[in-house]
């Protein structure tokens, strides 16, 4: 099972990253634990300049857009060999 973090204060483009994280990662069958970061200190400590954040086991991996489906579930596999 991978963790995965959404980090933001929960505008539009966050709520989005988190829906479409969820949509591809259900898809690909991959098992997940998904948590909300929306305190500004919690963000700030992996050093990302803007959001929405992903992180995927304490990896930041997109910073700043919403990546595309089949780019999170490369992500999350990458993370689940590790």
């Amino acid at each position: 099972m991978i963790h995965v973090k959404v980090l933001g204060s929960g505008c539009a483009n966050c709520k989005r990253l988190e829906a479409e994280a969820r949509a591809a990662l259900d898809a690909a069958g991959i098992a997940y634990e998904m948590t909300k970061v929306t305190e500004m200190d919690d963000i700030m400590a992996y050093s990302i300049l803007s959001t929405p954040g992903l992180v995927i086991n304490e990896k930041v991996v997109s910073a700043g857009r919403i990546p595309k489906r089949e780019q999170i579930v490369d992500w999350a596999r990458e993370a689940e060999t590790l």
